[in-house]
């Protein structure tokens, strides 16, 4: 067999070894199986005053039932924006109720929009609430608290353009006023402020919770991605999976299994899901203590932040404005919130993995090309372009150093049979040939190496990303961050039954258009050479096309598109370069050859 073939196989073999690994590693994932969590009594803990002596402000909340009672009664103050619905619970001034407008569960416009907040009494609660806690003589009944029935003082309803704020008045004289707003995205302003018309100087803190009721039903459970608690503390970004707050050691201070940071000047913390993110953010340079918090015995996962206690002079007021993020992990949104409002890495929310230096640079190319010819499909292929027309100079080194080798076919066939047996003077003059003509016979593998990171973070990008969700490209592929819909066993929908689903053990041959393209593009691009007369290596280079086309069956639409563009543009490169150096590949006579080839010209 010629090197040129045996460093193809190599890389493809490379290849494979490489993509079977991560396939082990990082197994597709599979329904979270969840169950529903018992309806019990769940305590929720107001942070302490991290410049005093810490007060025990504990609060219970009543079982279920009486919560969704004691919501009803106290009223809701609706949230209607371009992206939000939802609603204002007025018992504890909770942000408990929100549904994405733009994003549907499924892919049919049919299905519900996203619920991303539940009120506490529902399966799944997930809430924000805000208070303050008591410091010094300022007793635990005068600062409002989780079960805090709020009055509205203005407002009706909450839009980008009507703010509503909140009064609570305490029995010692303290007028208590939460003032919410929000933009045209996800961004939740809250401006606290209490008024001391006592006669007594008053100490109290800040702070904000984002509580969830156990861990979230529609988990992917998959390595690759990131879900759970996600924080920044001063320049460092932390991710928590539930099970590691679970595994939090207990903290006396806190009453519960508990981390606690001091923040000193930059940071936040919430939440995150696949596509969705719920995140506590103080004003850029304002200190404050960032707390995880696990209820173990009510299964209550918090992220809390606690800013400096503050004295409130008799005919005072004091204020702290902080923001709440509660909504899509969109990356033009999230980067804007970085770059115009000062929030600290948070465009890093997006889990874009170890290949971050890779990932971030790709989906930014790829959402340049979406927004310029508005159809990702389409911005994976330009992105396709784009990586190949960096990587030419190597492709093109590697390509002319193949055809050279070409070249040298015969010169190498000569030096065989003079080597004869002796197999070490047979490589010392290959070698030497290649050094004389400038060969190098590994250069061939390089460019499909570099491939190989490039793939990797691309299915990251391609699986993390929200603008991949449901993204269609043409004809039947309406979700590209999903597999081919399409089936051969239906024989592509000619016939009057569905494809088998995901989940099926039909699923391995249940093969769409696109994976077959992908076999048959890699089929073609091995038949820019003969086939090696060896017949073990020519077994394994011929099944090689059709294994990956089985492997990358289920990935992700994009991910497979990318691969037949990719192919596409290295088989012309090639087949252009090789042509360029006086050797024209014989496609047609090679594929011919492969199915007239017999068992004895195997042997």
């Amino acid at each position: 067999m010629d090197d040129q073939n045996k460093n193809l196989i190599l890389a493809m073999v490379l290849s494979f070894i490489v993509i079977t690994g991560w396939l082990i590693m990082f197994p597709p994932p599979e329904p979270a199986v969840t169950t529903d969590p018992a309806a019990q009594a769940s305590q929720s803990s107001s942070p302490t005053d991290n410049t005093v002596a810490p007060a025990a402000a504990a609060t219970t909340e009543a079982a279920p039932a009486d919560i969704a009672t004691q919501q009803a009664q106290a009223g809701r103050v609706d949230i209607d924006t371009p992206e939000l619905s939802g609603s204002i619970s007025l018992l504890g001034g909770r942000i408990d109720d929100l549904k994405l407008k733009e994003y549907h569960v499924e892919l049919s416009k049919e299905s519900d929009i996203v619920t991303l907040l539940r009120p506490a009494g529902e399966e799944n609660a997930y809430y924000t609430l805000y208070g303050w806690t008591p410091g010094g003589q300022t007793a635990l009944e005068d600062v409002p608290g989780p079960t805090t029935v709020w009055n509205v003082e203005n407002g009706s309803t909450l839009t980008p353009n009507t703010p509503v704020t909140l009064r609570w008045d305490s029995p010692s004289g303290l007028i208590f006023r939460r003032t919410v707003s929000v933009d045209e995205n996800f961004m939740f302003s809250i401006d606290q402020s209490v008024e001391n018309t006592s006669a007594a100087a008053q100490r109290m803190a800040p702070y904000g919770v984002i509580a969830r009721h156990g861990e979230p039903q529609d988990q992917k459970g998959f390595f690759i991605l990131h879900e759970g608690l996600i924080r920044e503390v001063d320049g460092e970004l932390e991710e928590s999976d539930y099970s590691d707050i679970a595994d939090l050691s207990y903290d006396d201070r806190e009453g519960a299994l508990a981390d606690v940071q001091q923040v000193e000047e930059n940071g936040w913390l919430g939440f995150t899901d696949h596509y969705w993110m719920t995140t506590l953010i103080p004003e850029p340079g304002e200190p404050f203590t960032s707390v995880v918090r696990y209820a173990d015995k009510a299964d209550i996962y918090q992220a809390q932040f606690r800013l400096r206690a503050q004295d409130v002079a008799p005919g005072t007021t004091a204020s702290a404005t902080t923001h709440f993020f509660a909504g899509a992990k969109e990356w033009e949104t999230i980067r804007a919130y970085q770059k115009e409002d000062g929030i600290d890495k948070f465009i890093d929310s997006i889990d874009w993995g170890w290949f971050f230096f890779l990932t971030k640079p790709i989906f930014a190319v790829l959402h340049w090309l979406n927004a310029l010819i508005g159809n990702m499909g389409w911005a994976i292929i330009g992105l396709t372009l784009v990586i190949k027309a960096v990587l030419f100079p190597l492709a093109y080194k590697s390509y002319v150093s193949m055809a050279k080798m070409k070249e040298l076919q015969p010169e190498m066939e000569k030096l065989k049979e003079r080597a004869g047996d002796d197999r070490q003077k047979m490589q010392q003059e290959m070698m030497e040939l290649y050094k004389r003509e400038k060969v190098n016979p590994a250069s061939g593998c390089l460019p499909i190496l570099l491939q190989i990171p490039i793939f990797f973070s691309l299915y990251k990008v391609i699986f993390v990303t929200l603008e991949l969700r449901h993204a269609p490209w043409i004809g039947w592929i309406n979700d590209l961050s999903a597999p081919d819909p399409s089936s051969i066993l239906n024989l592509f929908g000619l016939l009057p039954y569905a494809a088998p689903s995901p989940e099926s053990f039909l699923a391995i041959i249940s093969l769409g258009v696109l994976p077959i393209l992908l076999g048959i593009s890699m089929w073609l691009q091995q038949k820019l050479n003969p086939a090696p007369t060896d017949a073990t290596q020519a077994m394994i280079f011929a099944w090689m096309p059709w294994v990956f086309m089985f492997m990358l069956g289920g990935f992700a639409s994009g991910l497979v598109v990318y691969w037949i563009a990719n192919n596409t543009i290295t088989f012309i490169q090639q087949y252009t370069i090789m042509r360029s150096h006086g050797h024209k590949p014989d496609v047609l006579g090679n594929v011919l050859k492969s199915f007239k080839r017999s068992p004895k010209d195997s042997k």
